[in-house]
């Protein structure tokens, strides 16, 4: 797919999800942390906290308008021992950092409007929520077209590092197979990144991730 064709993508993309109204985008968003707690309470039922050399660390991300909003979550899981971090924009075109984040901790606006922690020791992710604008049945992923997940995910990956990616989407980001006749149609890049599966506020896809892959 051409890049003129991913950002009318995109554009379709971020038109359809405004269409989406308050009411709506809050019912949707408790849904999908409802979807995701669910989960988590399965995993660390499943894996004692208590008995891990250290808590498992959960990159979130403070919502953007008209993002899905994940902040009751973030809380719980901070309630449940679970370190959380916020992806930081170090600079352009580089890899995201995840930083600490806590209730009590202060954010602040930085570039693209993005709310960031305070700047501590930068966090290795056991999994990571990752903000998605499109997907397909397969967990191919399409963002908003400035690559920072990608090239953090490809420099956690030349690190050694494997996090599970988890994709948090609207169910109206589901694209069509390139073979379809939709403007929706998405034929995956080789830098497009393969998550390990996605959230909607409907259902997991393709599935819900193994409880014991962290």
């Amino acid at each position: 797919m051409s890049k003129n064709n991913a950002d009318l993508l995109r554009t379709r993309l971020r038109e359809l999800r405004q269409t989406l109204s308050v009411a709506e985008r809050q019912h949707d968003s408790t849904a999908l942390c409802a979807r995701l707690q669910a989960w988590f309470d399965q995993r660390l039922a499943l894996n004692d906290v208590s008995q891990q050399s250290r808590p498992l660390i959960v990159a979130g991300f403070w919502p953007l308008e008209y993002e899905p909003d994940l902040r009751p979550l973030l809380y719980q899981l901070d309630q449940n021992q679970v370190t959380v971090c916020l992806p930081v924009i170090v600079e352009r075109h580089a890899p995201l950092e995840f930083h600490r984040w806590t209730p009590s901790t202060t954010l602040t606006a930085q570039g693209f409007g993005v709310m960031e922690p305070t700047r501590q020791q930068a966090l290795i992710p056991d999994l990571l929520l990752v903000p998605t604008l499109g997907f397909t049945t397969k967990a191919a992923r399409l963002g908003y077209g400035g690559g920072y997940y990608d090239r953090s995910l490809a420099a956690l990956h030349h690190a050694g590092k494997k996090p599970l990616k988890i994709g948090i989407a609207w169910q109206q980001g589901l694209l069509a197979q390139a073979s379809n006749s939709s403007d929706l149609a998405f034929t995956p890049q080789a830098h497009d990144v393969i998550l390990d599966a996605i959230a909607t506020p409907f259902e997991w896809v393709p599935a819900a991730p193994s409880l014991a892959v962290v």
